[in-house]
């Protein structure tokens, strides 16, 4: 016979989202800016010289980088990052970019 038991423990809960404790952050608010100034140089589908990027590696819009967000992570995001290749990057803003596109919500 098998006996069914049922606690409730109370102020019991799992792990806090991490995601909780960060800014919003969004294309609008951070996004392209941020993609403008340290990537479209050589990702922008109109950049004069692309100095090696891949011509199908395009960061115009907020869906291109959406469609490669571990990726821009792995690289840019990255500690210390490898994009762009002269390193420029704040770690303010790479913490940003990891909040982005970590926790926010993909396309926004």
């Amino acid at each position: 016979m098998w006996v069914s038991l049922t606690l409730t423990l109370a102020g019991c809960e799992g792990p806090a989202d991490p995601c909780d404790e960060v800014p919003t952050v969004n294309w609008a608010n951070f996004g392209e800016g941020f993609l403008l100034g340290n990537c479209q140089h050589c990702h922008g589908s109109t950049a004069p010289n692309r100095h090696g990027a891949p011509t199908t590696v395009c960061f115009d819009t907020v869906e291109q980088v959406w469609s490669r967000p571990d990726r821009i992570l792995a690289r840019a995001g990255a500690e210390p990052a490898t994009m762009p290749p002269e390193g420029v990057t704040r770690a303010e803003d790479r913490e940003l970019l990891r909040d982005w596109l970590e926790c926010g919500e993909p396309g926004s």
